[in-house]
């Protein structure tokens, strides 16, 4: 496949203007760390908004949607849309808070909230983890994702293609700073769903397939269109459905979906102009992450049922794929090899933007780390704010260096990746939790984080997991002690059990450390009903105002959340199939769910942005 003079010229145009976009705001963002990593706390909602829903958007986004659901149906997508009870509680009830910390990172809140040399270690410890070793292998996924396409779409090496969008992303990055990756995903965010859409709707249009409603009745397409698991199948509603909804959710850390908020998505919310802003961003975010956005990359990996049915006929079509890359995710770039002359171009350019977007983020986020919460903690205290910005940027080029040599150097990312995850599964409630239980101590989460990650390795040893879960026979299943599908649950049952008997067993954080926090925060709650009880008996004043305590109302604003986003993703399939009945009615109860979340929140005495 070869790009026309159009297509070329559609890409140069992108890669400029994302250049000037970079030049342009390098001199105001290199004033200071404030500006470098949060752009001096002066962020709309809107264009923070934005930014989330395009960091999010990466390169092997599109191509992991495609393979769940060639695998397991629309409905498998349940493993990540459950997520969303985990974004609205962050819109509801941890927005406010992040902005009123007023922490430059989310690790630098670990010295806000605990005592001692434990808090101390936790800050760094997480500092390098997140901010280097955890980010560089995320980097590296999304790159792999990006040579495969490069691949398949372009035929080109595994060093043109990390070349090419690269050393763009490194440069507008490294002199941009923040604002220049918020000002820069406005545009990659429309570039990327233009896109999107553009190849959803020639490929569904293609002659092999015939439009949506030869799309929806094809046999290969029929059995995957479900937006829920199918009853009969008890194994697919446990693990795609009840276990991310009752129990993923709120125990298991994920980058873009963190209980309580962190990463990123603390980054943005500690950049907004008010706490205001913080909750319109993530609100907003939320909508176009859940409700929307998944749709085109749906549609796409549906007709590639019709025109690449199995794994056998993609081998076929592209003979150059080596078997160890071969798999349902390369179906979506298979897709787009299909697209004419100028939209091929936009899609190639719309690639190359999640895939900059994404980057650029981990680059200023990790740095940030590195920058604020080691180096100038650990190592140059009385470091210049010039000279921060310009370690910021070192720490940028580092970042990108490493994460892309590392991608160079793989064949398959996710194996190493999953056990990387694996020391967030079952922390998530800590997270939650530590804003309003005084008892939470540093020593809880470091408890947590370990035994989470040791926990998970040994039990995917094969001996222990054959044992614990069962295994697979020639004639059939080998029950083991528990279902098979317990894992993730015995995991995040484990590390619960840990980090509270740490909690118990160890000393609670000192009263002025506690004081202080609440002073600060105003968290409220029966969680800091021992705290205020022991301010009030020391003559000491901790409570601010008159301020209701928050979360009940927040949980419920919560729920009215998820009705209104879910109901607009069910509504948007619905409308997509041809179901219009059903569609209709949905809409409603969308309209219905967002007038009484409005009225909620007038009620409580708080607008989405203030």
């Amino acid at each position: 496949m070869e790009l026309s003079t159009l297509d070329y010229s559609i890409i140069i145009f992108f890669f400029l203007t994302t250049l000037i976009i970079g030049v342009v705001v390098a001199r105001k963002s290199g004033k200071n760390t404030s500006e470098y990593f949060l752009s001096g706390r002066n962020m709309p909602w809107w264009l923070l908004g934005f930014s989330m829903v395009a960091t999010t958007f990466s390169t092997d986004t599109p191509n992991l949607v495609t393979d769940i659901v060639r695998q397991n149906g629309v409905s498998g997508n349940w493993i990540w849309w459950a997520f969303l009870l985990t974004g609205l509680l962050t819109v509801f009830i941890y927005a406010r808070l992040w902005r009123r910390s007023n922490v430059n990172t989310d690790m630098e809140f670990y010295e806000l909230r605990y005592s001692g040399k434990s808090a101390r270690f936790l800050r760094i410890f997480r500092s390098v983890y997140l901010g280097f070793i955890f980010n560089i292998l995320a980097m590296s996924g999304v790159t792999l994702a990006a040579i495969k396409i490069g691949q398949v779409m372009l035929g080109l090496s595994a060093i043109e293609t990390v070349g090419y969008a690269a050393i763009v992303t490194l440069v507008f990055s490294a002199i941009g700073g923040f604002k220049g990756v918020v000002y820069s995903d406005f545009l990659l965010f429309f570039v990327a769903m233009a896109g999107a859409i553009g190849a959803a709707y020639y490929c569904v249009n293609l002659p092999e397939v015939g439009g949506i409603n030869n799309l929806v009745s094809n046999p290969n397409v029929q059995d995957k269109l479900s937006l829920v698991p199918k009853l009969e199948d008890k194994k697919g509603l446990i693990t795609l459905l009840v276990i991310p909804l009752a129990v993923q959710w709120w125990s298991s850390w994920y980058p873009g979906a963190e209980p309580g908020g962190g990463g990123y998505i603390a980054q943005r919310m500690l950049a907004s102009k008010s706490e205001g802003h913080a909750i319109g961003a993530t609100f907003f975010f939320n909508i176009m992450h859940y409700a929307l956005r998944p749709w085109p990359w749906i549609i796409v990996a549906l007709a590639s049922l019709i025109v690449f049915p199995d794994l056998a006929s993609l081998s076929e079509a592209f003979p150059g794929i080596t078997e160890d890359k071969l798999g349902h995710d390369l179906a979506y770039p298979a897709m787009l090899t299909k697209l004419p002359a100028g939209l091929l171009g936009l899609v190639v350019a719309s690639l190359v933007a999640a895939y900059m977007s994404t980057i650029s983020t981990h680059l200023n986020w990790g740095a940030s780390y590195l920058v604020n919460d080691v180096y100038k903690e650990f190592v140059d205290k009385n470091a210049t704010e010039k000279k921060l910005v310009n370690v910021g940027r070192i720490a940028t080029i580092l970042l990108m260096i490493v994460s892309t040599l590392i991608a160079l150097a793989l064949t398959n990312a996710v194996q190493l990746f999953k056990y990387i995850l694996m020391f967030g599964a079952g922390t998530g409630l800590i997270f939650i939790l530590r804003w309003f239980w005084w008892r939470i101590n540093a020593w809880s989460e470091i408890s947590a984080m370990f035994s989470s990650g040791i926990i998970s390795i040994v039990i995917s040893t094969s001996f222990i997991n054959e044992k614990l879960f069962g295994k697979a026979i020639e004639n059939g299943f080998q029950e083991g002690i528990f279902p098979d599908w317990f894992e993730f649950p015995f995991v995040v049952l484990v590390t619960t059990i840990v980090w509270l008997l740490v909690t118990f067993l160890t000393k609670p954080d000192d009263d002025q450390k506690l004081f202080d926090f609440y002073k600060k925060i105003q968290p409220g709650g029966p969680g800091w009903k021992f705290i205020l009880n022991k301010a009030k008996k020391q003559d000491v004043e901790i409570i601010t105002g008159k301020e209701r305590w928050m979360v009940p109302s927040g949980i419920l604003a919560m729920i009215l959340g998820c009705i209104l986003v879910y109901g607009a993703l069910f509504a948007t399939g619905n409308w997509i199939y041809g179901n219009y009945t059903d569609a209709s009615m949905l809409t409603v109860v969308v309209v219905i769910a967002g007038f009484l979340l409005s009225r909620l929140w007038k009620r409580i005495g708080k607008t989405l942005v203030s």
